[in-house]
């Protein structure tokens, strides 16, 4: 058994991560986590900051070091989430990929010979309704989906 598990560093991902992690050792199974960070979303934030600072000459410089904190942030996630397998005795890798979302994923999840794709029911900004993500993502992949709350 091969599973996949979208980890786009909120609580919600990690809260799958664990499922997954419970469901290989049950079943001598694989996790696969995978990160897709988007650059657009580093110019975004660092747009809205240069603004809010009033120093538009620095929106690459504040765009540079956000991703490379995004970059940081959701390698560290991933880390624990590899020796929490190390420690549960269950198989594990991890691939952060640079690129667009939904795309990546939809390809990844559909062409990996996964039997499972397991992903969080909200994304990072914790809204109350399901992440959009999900709703773009989740009737294309051709596996067996679990949403994790």
């Amino acid at each position: 058994m091969k599973i996949l598990v979208l980890i786009d560093g909120s609580k919600w991902s990690q809260k799958a991560a664990l499922h997954a992690i419970a469901i290989a050792k049950k079943r001598g199974g694989k996790v696969i986590l995978l990160s897709v960070l988007d650059r657009r979303e580093a110019r975004s934030m660092a747009f809205n900051l240069s603004m809010f600072t009033d120093r538009l000459e620095k929106v690459e410089s504040f765009e540079n070091e956000i991703w490379k904190e995004m970059k940081k942030g959701i390698r560290t996630i991933m880390t624990g989430l590899m020796e929490l397998c190390q420690e549960e005795g269950v198989n594990c890798s991890f691939r952060i990929i640079e690129g667009l979302a939904k795309e990546t994923i939809l390809r990844e999840a559909n062409s990996g010979n996964y039997s499972l794709v397991v992903m969080g029911a909200y994304g990072r900004s914790g809204k109350t309704r399901i992440g959009s993500l999900l709703e773009e993502v989740v009737g294309l992949i051709n596996v067996p989906t679990m949403i994790v709350r």
